[in-house]
């Protein structure tokens, strides 16, 4: 894995959580930048400078033998694309400049999608079939940034339609291409072998992962038939989660006993809170609870962040841990201790606080600054394993 590539989606990393800081600070003193237009620049550079790129760093590794360098000089472009929603949405919001690199990126995705569908070579009809269902939802995904435009000049931004089309573009990239990416990457590396109960794993999950898209519209355009659907979906997630349990409970077990104590410290880490975001969407079960949820900004955000740092990026920063990219010495060992536990305090600060709200009791004392303080050890953590990867790099330079 290369490991400047890898550096630099770290540190696209680094800067979203250092934006994510500053709108934690924002709240407590004004800091002359546009809360909303920080916003988008600090999920666009999440999203997409972080975990875009690094799982297309690891599927061009582990489904490409034949580097190209079109795969690299895509990656730059790509990355400049990053680069410049980073400098634009601050200062403009969604406007010409920060629609035009969004678009620059999304065209980039597309050319993706036909490299990896051109040149991918694998044995596995699991790696395959996981890799392909990730892409696909990546693409659909995007039908929702193009319906943004229509949507504005027919309905405007408050409409059922635009604000539809968002949650159209999040559900599938996180559920869809994130989730289903680093899912796909783990049987990869615990070399599952096509089964019956992987195919019925993997029926179940595409399933859940479309049915459950009604959660998010029944929001905006309110029926009960949606959150049946929702609720059928739901059953199918646990059904999928069943199977994956069964599939990886062994290999997983073999897998880990080779691996330093950090790896397998993130690997469990990622399991467990794929376990548990699961779980807790069993919540929308209750139709009073679903139809609150999007009014209770605390839940949203607290589950956005449980399944992009929880799950997502813990198996990411699992898969760094396990290649070569870094050795196992206390520096990696500090990030990873200090982002796991700067994530579990603010995913409970946000928790409790959410749940205050539900219930009318207003905010809890310092809630604001204790989150802003919690949130201090993301970039930390994040940081430190930038350092530890640098570390490692200088050190192979010096001793070749």
């Amino acid at each position: 894995m290369p490991k400047k590539l890898v550096i630099v989606c770290l540190l696209n990393f680094f800067i979203a959580a250092l934006l994510g800081l500053a709108l934690r600070y924002a709240i407590i003193y004004p800091i002359g930048f546009n809360y909303r237009f920080l916003t988008h620049a600090h999920s666009h550079v999440a999203m997409l400078g972080w975990v875009y790129l690094m799982l297309y760093v690891l599927i061009v590794k582990y489904v490409v033998p034949e580097k190209k360098p079109v795969f690299n000089r895509l990656f730059w472009l790509t990355e400049f694309a990053v680069i410049g929603m980073l400098f634009s949405f601050p200062f403009q919001g969604y406007a010409a400049v920060s629609i035009s690199f969004s678009t620059l990126h999304i065209f980039c995705s597309y050319y993706f999608v036909y490299l990896i569908w051109k040149y991918h070579k694998t044995d596995s009809k699991v790696t395959a079939y996981m890799l392909k269902a990730s892409l696909v939802f990546m693409l659909v995904s995007t039908v929702g940034v193009w319906c943004l435009g229509p949507a504005v000049k027919m309905a405007g931004q408050a409409s059922a339609f635009y604000q539809t089309a968002i949650q159209f573009f999040l559900h599938f990239q996180f559920n869809g291409w994130f989730l289903i990416a680093v899912i796909g990457v783990l049987f990869h590396l615990l070399k599952i072998p096509d089964s019956k109960q992987f195919l019925l794993f993997f029926k179940f999950l595409i399933a859940s992962t479309v049915l459950t898209f009604a959660l998010p519209v029944s929001w905006f355009a309110p029926h009960v038939s949606l959150l049946w659907i929702n609720g059928f979906g739901l059953v199918l997630q646990f059904v999928s989660l069943y199977y994956f349990i069964e599939i990886v409970k062994q290999p997983f077990r073999h897998f880990v006993t080779t691996e330093a104590k950090i790896t397998r410290f993130m690997f469990r880490f990622a399991l467990w809170f794929y376990v548990i975001k699961i779980g807790l969407q069993a919540i929308s079960l209750v139709p009073e609870v679903a139809n609150s949820l999007y009014e209770h900004r605390n839940f949203i955000i607290g589950f956005i962040h449980l399944t992009m740092l929880g799950t997502v990026s813990g198996f990411l920063f699992a898969f760094i841990f396990q290649s070569s990219v870094v050795k196992n010495h206390g520096t990696m060992a500090f990030g990873a201790y200090t982002f796991v536990l700067g994530f579990i305090l603010t995913e409970l600060i946000l928790l409790i606080q959410g749940c205050l709200f539900y219930f009318n009791h207003g905010l809890f004392p310092n809630y604001h600054l204790l989150l802003f303080f919690s949130s201090i050890l993301l970039p930390l953590g994040i940081g430190s394993i930038i350092y530890s990867i640098l570390k490692t790099f200088n050190h192979v330079t010096e001793t070749n």
